[in-house]
């Protein structure tokens, strides 16, 4: 039988401006630890620290533009736009330009403070 999830939880995010984080799915709303489900909402000129994560993320991008930095160079993924950031690879987020960021991101397996490894 379906489980009806009614609601998120909202968790506090990391970076330089306040973002909202909702987890539909994961270890915190659900206590799902294979995939967590995330709609984030992030202003303009928002960053995060970069880290290096145990873990794939898939993020969609509902609106706005979010920038994916790596090692390699950086994207900017546009609303309607998505991308797929391999466990392993040092990564940051941010959205720099007017108008912020609304995405959903999934985690494979889900999100934790103990595998998103931030950099100091």
């Amino acid at each position: 039988m379906p489980n009806l999830i009614a609601k998120p939880t909202v968790i506090t995010a990391a970076g330089n401006k306040p973002k909202l984080i909702e987890e539909f799915v994961g270890r915190v709303n659900s206590g799902t630890s294979q995939v967590s489900v995330a709609r984030m909402k992030s202003p303009a000129g928002w960053v995060e620290p970069g880290q290096t994560p145990l873990f794939d993320e898939y993020t969609v991008v509902l609106a706005g533009c979010l920038r994916v930095e790596t090692k390699a160079g950086s994207l900017d993924v546009e609303a309607g736009q998505a991308v797929h950031t391999p466990k392993g690879e040092w990564v940051r987020y941010s959205s720099p330009h007017e108008g912020g960021a609304e995405y959903v991101a999934v985690c494979v397996p889900a999100f934790s403070p103990d595998t998103v490894r931030r950099d100091a």
